[in-house]
């Protein structure tokens, strides 16, 4: 049933981009942005979680490099009845912790130095669980997947500011230059939507998973209040929602609660706590 989501999204941000590259370009636009979401499905895909851990400097460990972690990963594995993930230590302070990989036999779970040094071994078991959810729903590739499509519908908004397609297939200029400015943020809406409400489902299932949802209350409290101090170097926007804790926590944005990829530590913990 996840991954029929998964290809459901797929499918329908596919078409959604179509749509609009034949609104900004014509027939030309609609042909290009078919060939785009193609490649952009492939790579989203195929080669996503290589191209996220390269980019974090994401070190990969076994039951010998770091048996502890090792230990508890493979114990939480058999309790949500899932193969083995690969294992890897991003060397920053900030800690935190994300999943990737298309599906349970790609999957990957990485979480930093800082996280290891700051949380007890059952924060830490939770945080594990909290990653191994959202395997288990495939939400890092959906998660992925959105991304994906809410940047390359914002790019395609600014191509067509140049590009005057087939004159006779596009809308009247003043509405397709206000769609121009809509669509990119409501792709983006979209995309930390998804985001969030897969943050609370992860978090309800680590619960489920341990058994304990005050391992993962008293782990984000932590998390949140060392994210607002130190921050992730490497960050970006584009993986900003695939971390147990937004990396750019203590970054005093504007709009920052709308255009958040995650609910606010203190919606997470209420959830949780009417789960105990």
């Amino acid at each position: 049933m996840e991954q029929l989501k998964t290809y459901a999204l797929m499918i329908g941000l596919t078409l959604i981009f179509i749509w609009f590259g034949g609104l900004i370009a014509g027939k030309t636009g609609m042909v290009l942005a078919f060939l785009g979401a193609i490649g952009m499905n492939f790579y989203a895909y195929y080669n996503s979680h290589e191209a996220v851990l390269e980019h974090y400097n994401a070190i990969p460990i076994d039951r010998h490099s770091a048996s502890g972690l090792y230990q508890i990963v493979d114990k939480l594995t058999r309790r949500a009845n899932l193969p083995m993930p690969q294992l890897y230590i991003i060397p920053e302070e900030q800690p935190n912790a994300f999943a990737t990989g298309r599906d349970y036999e790609h999957a990957v779970v990485a979480v930093t130095e800082g996280l290891l040094d700051l949380l007890t071994p059952e924060e830490v078991e939770a945080v594990i669980a909290h990653e191994l959810s959202h395997i288990k729903h495939y939400d890092m590739l959906i998660g992925t997947i959105a991304a994906t499509f809410s940047g390359a519908i914002a790019l395609l908004a600014n191509f067509g500011m140049f590009f005057n397609g087939d004159e006779e297939d596009r809308p009247n200029p003043i509405v397709m230059m206000i769609l121009m400015i809509i669509m990119p943020i409501a792709a983006t809406i979209i995309q930390m939507s998804v985001s969030r409400s897969r943050e609370f489902m992860a978090d309800e299932g680590s619960a489920r998973i341990t058994g304990h949802p005050e391992w993962l209350i008293s782990g984000l409290i932590k998390l949140d209040n060392y994210a607002r101090r130190i921050t992730l170097p490497e960050a970006n926007p584009q993986t900003a929602h695939m971390f147990i804790i937004n990396p750019f926590t203590g970054r005093d944005f504007s709009m920052q609660e709308l255009f958040s990829t995650h609910p606010t530590t203190a919606q997470r913990i209420q959830r949780l706590e009417e789960l105990s």
